[in-house]
């Protein structure tokens, strides 16, 4: 038996973090054992383990839950704490490797003052530093920093830690965010030298909807750093940012999340220059300041350019080979003021460099050499390409002159699919890749333009996949705690992006319910239920903001009023004016959502003891879908939004009246079928096209949606070369030319939802419903087609680590391959089968429920082969 993967609060040893409560989790693995007997987790105060302030004892049975064990401690700020966890099973026991947290400064009052370089304009880039001496060696030492817009952080000449983009985006208005280091093993007895540069960002630089806002947040570049040094003497010292530091002009000429970067060599970066120049003490709002939230963002992957290419108009472009999001590293030796330019897009046309997809974000670094050989890489910007054309290169680039930075949040990849269909691989592969490269600190909803905004309406429905993908859990919740923020100052009311930037607007239906069904999917997902309270306020503020919409407007219990953006880029929108809004009428899919999102806020408030609003939001629930079945469906159960994203919407969010599911089921299937068999869903819609046909015995239609190779289709996109999603289904004609530039993403996360039904149908993994959230109860009711041999789903939960594959064989034959983790049950579904053909691990199966053409057992933890032939219908 080993305890492994241990966090607090989803975050491997975290280094100051908010932490108000901590909360810690565990795996267990290698063992033959299938059930948690007893548990133990002890709190120390040092490394040694000696001095415990926290000792829950042995606790017979599951109590202490490894999805979430929250200990009583009281905190205290700039500390760490240890803790392990020991576990006893029926006849093994392990205890774990020690893991820690350590607290920011919490309450406690800085001592360092927010400083900014006294230029003479504030657009000029800053290095501010300080000198300073130390009398001995060093014990242990942190930095607390937070810089305005971003800041590259050095101590004696080398980089503090593996980050970049520091300090993140949010929604600096209400809260800034500040890191904490260890910079211990970088100060020495004697002369040191700490250096801050600076650049715009989110903060100050152009960021924004709709081109984008310069100065939105702030105007002036500025900095806030404490050093906390506990010397060999014994002796603490504070050293913070104030009037004594001074500044230079950086060689960081030009820096812009959307635009690029400017970088001059000729100008130093080491400090001091002959350029000094005095700082000033600034008044920025102490109060808005809050420990870290945000994942470290990091170069995850580096991938080397498949090949150089020169274009039939004289270019020299790199192909990555992949469209990913980060930026180029290259070696170089230039000659003096020679100005490498480098400039980024996603696709060639007509074999030829293209960029007009990215509108007016410039997306381009340039480097002006010095005449010294050196590695380079930007400092305060990225970028979403595959392709890099190169312009002031000395000479013909070599393949070994560059490397790929592949930059996106530091998140563990959990889950994997694998399938006998190489383009359904590929498929997988892309939405992956979409997930790495709009992951960089929020969730965007895409990498390259004049956007890259955290749209909530793309997250709400690409959540679950990417609960899949990967570890989401604090990542997902620093988006929520930002979405709270900025829901607040509209009084309910959802943004469409969050953080909200310069576009104060919100409201959308779909859009908005990512505000509960993104927390929502996190407790299912998870087992935490820290992540509904603290988002429940901000879940019932929306429900109760559409009720006070639908009030105002008469309170028939419907969603009428208010601007949506309907299903987004459906193939079925007949408005020429409004034809991205797709053909389903907005006002349905509004109070479709409605009562979902009432619901869901139902759902979480039983859970977290509200009883009374538990049963206040499922009436509203219920009287939203009344209203809903007497507007929109006829009295004998036709539906009367006859499109396809309204036939999804009422049988996945269970509108219909039970007598009138199956005529309405049908009626869906007549419609694909009056549709030629291809989907024509949006934004909305796609989510749940597979979901719900593989639900009401359509599963060969959703295998037909998912391998057609004619457009619209995922398929259609790998044919044409895709390796991310697309937002189009039509981004790229069949010709190989782009449809359109002014709004044409090919790294667009959304449809890459189908990964979703991959998991949970295709394979058929599922977070099991009810009272045991976290797969520490599973549902495994895998789906197959004779369209594929074989599909194999690998994913690491919150409870250990399942698999389900399953083959057919020439012969008919079903093959399925589970694994459950320790402590851990699941409830199978076999499709397709007859109890008495079944056999478990090579013995008959007899303890089975035959429920029509399937039959369901529940197994516990370990490995387990079924095998039977497919019974035909």
């Amino acid at each position: 038996m080993k305890i492994a993967h241990l966090k607090t609060n989803h975050i491997a040893d975290p280094l100051g973090f908010t932490i108000d409560k901590p909360i810690f989790s565990w795996i267990v693995e290698d063992t033959s054992d299938t059930v948690q007997t007893a548990a133990q987790v002890v709190v120390y105060s040092d490394d040694d383990c000696q001095q415990v302030i926290f000792d829950s004892g042995k606790i017979e049975g599951q109590e202490i839950n490894s999805l979430g064990y929250q200990p009583a401690l009281q905190l205290q700020p700039r500390t760490r704490y240890y803790w392990r966890v020991s576990v006893w099973g029926e006849t093994e026991q392990a205890t774990s490797e020690i893991a820690w947290f350590e607290t920011a400064k919490m309450d406690e009052p800085w001592e360092a003052e927010w400083i900014t370089p006294d230029f003479a304009n504030n657009k000029t880039h800053p290095i501010l530093y300080r000198p300073f001496e130390l009398p001995s060696g060093v014990v242990s030492a942190r930095a607390y920093i937070c810089g305005l817009g971003l800041y590259h952080f050095e101590l004696n000449g080398e980089k503090v830690g593996e980050e970049y983009l520091t300090p993140y985006c949010n929604a600096y208005d209400q809260w800034i965010q500040y890191q904490t280091f260890d910079v211990t093993d970088q100060l020495t007895a004697g002369e040191n030298l700490i250096s801050v540069m600076l650049g715009n960002g989110w903060y100050k630089g152009r960021y924004g909807a709709n081109g984008g806002a310069v100065d939105f947040y702030g105007d002036q570049f500025a900095l806030l750093c404490e050093l906390h040094i506990t010397l060999t003497t014994g002796e603490k010292i504070v050293l913070g940012t104030d009037s004594s530091w001074n500044a230079q002009p950086s060689p960081v000429i030009e820096s812009d999340i959307f635009d690029g970067e400017v970088y001059d060599a000729r100008i130093t970066k080491n400090v001091p220059s002959d350029e000094v120049f005095p700082v000033q003490v600034i008044d920025l709002d102490m109060s808005r300041l809050e420990a870290r939230r945000s994942l470290p963002v990091k170069i995850m992957e580096e991938i080397k350019p498949l090949q150089v290419i020169h274009t039939p108009a004289g270019e020299t472009v790199l192909d990555m080979g992949q469209n990913m999001t980060g930026w180029l590293r290259f070696k170089t030796s230039a000659p003096a003021g020679t100005r490498i330019r480098l400039q980024f897009g996603e696709v060639l046309q007509e074999g030829n460099f293209f960029r007009e997809n990215l509108r007016t974000a410039r997306a381009e670094y340039e480097y002006i050499a010095d005449g010294s050989e050196t590695i380079v890489e930007p400092y305060f910007t990225f970028f979403g390409f595959r392709y890099v054309k190169i312009t002031g290169w000395s000479g013909e680039p070599s393949l070994d002159d560059f490397v790929g930075c592949v930059v996106y949040s530091e998140m563990d990849i959990i889950g994997n699919i694998e399938t006998s269909n190489e383009k359904v691989n590929q498929l997988f592969r892309n939405a992956l890749w979409g997930q790495k490269g709009n992951f960089v600190d929020i969730p965007t909803d895409c990498p390259q333009r004049d956007e890259r905004l955290g749209w909530t309406g793309d997250i709400q429905v690409f959540s679950g996949t990417a609960c899949f993908n990967m570890d989401t859990g604090a990542f997902f919740t620093k988006y929520c705690y930002d979405l709270a923020k900025e829901q607040a100052k509209l009084g309910g009311m959802v943004p469409y992006i969050v953080p909200m930037s310069n576009l104060n607007k919100g409201g959308s239906s779909a859009w908005g319910d990512v505000a509960t069904i993104m927390p929502w999917n996190m407790y299912e997902f998870y087992g935490d239920v820290s992540i509904l309270e603290q988002q429940y306020e901000s879940m019932r503020g929306w429900v109760d903001y559409i009720k006070g919409v639908d009030d105002n407007s008469g309170g028939h219990r419907l969603w009428t009023e208010g601007f949506h953006f309907g299903d987004w880029l459906a193939l079925d929108g007949r408005d020429p004016v409004y034809t991205r809004r797709g053909g389903t009428p907005e006002d349905y899919i509004s109070s479709a959502f409605y009562c979902y999102s009432a619901r869901l806020v139902s759902k979480a408030a039983a859970i977290l003891g509200k009883e009374d609003d538990a049963q206040t939001y499922m009436h509203l629930s219920a009287e939203v879908k009344a209203a809903i079945q007497d507007e929109y469906f006829t009295p004998t159960g036709r539906l009367a939004i006859p499109t396809q994203t309204g036939y999804l919407l009422a049988l996945f969010m269970d509108l219909v009246a039970n007598e009138y599911r199956e005529r309405v089921e049908q009626d869906f299937i007549a419609r694909l079928m009056e549709d030629n068999g291809q989907l024509r869903t949006g934004f909305v819609g796609t989510p749940y096209l597979c979901r719900v046909l593989s639900n009401i015995g359509a599963n060969e239609l959703a295998y037909k949606l998912l391998l057609n190779e004619e457009y619209p289709s995922w398929i259609y996109a790998i044919n044409l070369g895709a390796t991310t999603i697309w937002e189009r289904w039509n981004s790229i004609n069949p010709d190989g030319s782009i449809s359109s530039t002014g709004m044409n993403s090919l790294n667009h996360y959304a449809y890459g939802s189908i990964v979703e039904w991959m998991y949970r149908d295709m394979c058929g993994l599922n977070p099991a419903a009810g009272d045991v959230p976290g797969f520490r109860h599973a549902l495994i009711a895998p789906k197959p087609d004779s369209s594929l041999v074989w599909a194999k789903a690998e994913y690491q939960s919150a409870a250990g680590p399942y698999e389900s594959s399953w083959e057919i064989d020439g012969a008919g034959c079903f093959t399925l391959n589970i694994s459950i983790p320790f402590n851990a049950r699941a409830t199978v579904v076999l499709p397709q089968a007859q109890l008495g053909h079944i056999s478990l691990n090579d013995a008959p199966l007899t303890d089975a429920i035959q429920d029509g053409d399937t039959v369901t057992t529940t197994l516990g933890a370990g490995r387990y082969k079924l095998l039977y032939p497919l019974e035909t219908t």
